[in-house]
């Protein structure tokens, strides 16, 4: 309980919006595996209680004679997970930031994501990177 409330809760409240200072892997690894357990969780409830929205989507498609056609689909959206989300997706930032503090690099690396694949494998290798010792530009190392 105590990991679940330091490195999961503390950066859902005390950490919000906090873009300054280190995160440390285990903090990063720790809140990442909570948010997957219970986007994972949400997504089970919200699909088994039938919390979905319908969004119609026009998708074109082949028929047997091979003529191209659109046709109507609904896509299915989990409202609970949807909102889950969104509610993390500035947490996940700010550790995101604070883990690439720690290992010394700027939070302008996140924008190599943007590259497909190479950039969030290149992302990957910073957040699995052990921690600078001591301090650097960006603070004091944390424990």
């Amino acid at each position: 309980m105590n990991i679940f409330k330091n490195y999961f809760l503390d950066v859902i409240t005390k950490r919000y919006f906090q873009f300054s200072g280190r995160a440390s892997r285990s903090e990063f690894w720790y809140f990442m595996l909570f948010s997957i357990i219970f986007s994972l969780l949400l997504t089970m409830i919200g699909e088994s209680l039938g919390l979905l929205y319908m969004i119609p989507l026009e998708l074109p498609m082949v028929n047997e004679a091979g003529e191209m056609h659109n046709v109507m689909q609904d896509i299915p959206i989990n409202i609970l997970q949807t909102a889950f989300s969104l509610l993390l997706m500035f947490p996940s930032m700010t550790v995101s930031v604070r883990r690439l503090h720690d290992i010394g690099k700027s939070a302008w690396w996140l924008l190599i994501a943007i590259i497909p694949l190479l950039g969030l494998l290149v992302l990957l290798a910073f957040y699995v990177m052990g921690s600078q010792e001591g301090e650097n530009k960006y603070g004091a190392m944390v424990c």
